[in-house]
């Protein structure tokens, strides 16, 4: 049973960082893509970033590229996104979500068709 638990969440200052964690269960990260994706109060939901490590491509959203970096840890199995020179646009609820690699294509694309998804944790940068 293919499970997401997103934790990390919290409020911090414009410029500030925080760590989010994504951690997988019911299946390995080597078999996956793990995608981050944001929804903020009134608009639709866009990614933020996907990785696979069992190749290690990686694929940022232009809103974060450079400011973020998503890893995984295989041994915990469990992928994190690291934010840095964190914005007031960048607050929303955050999740992650995971697809089979092989029905990607084993290719990341643009992050989309992911069909497993965990429950949010709320990011909040305060001006």
């Amino acid at each position: 049973d293919v499970q997401l638990q997103a934790s990390g969440g919290g409020l911090v200052q414009t410029g500030g960082s925080l760590r989010l964690s994504c951690a997988a269960s019911g299946f390995t990260l080597d078999d996956y893509a793990i995608g981050w994706f944001r929804q903020a109060p009134g608009k639709e939901r866009e990614g933020v970033s996907c990785i696979s490590s069992s190749d290690g491509m990686t694929y940022y959203f232009d809103s974060v590229k450079g400011r973020f970096t998503i890893s995984s840890d295989n041994a915990k199995n469990t992928v994190y996104l690291q934010m840095n020179s964190l914005k007031p646009e960048d607050t929303a609820v955050y999740y992650c979500a995971a697809e089979p690699y092989y029905r990607l294509g084993y290719t990341l694309g643009a992050c989309t068709r992911f069909n497993y998804w965990g429950q949010g944790t709320q990011v909040t940068v305060s001006s």
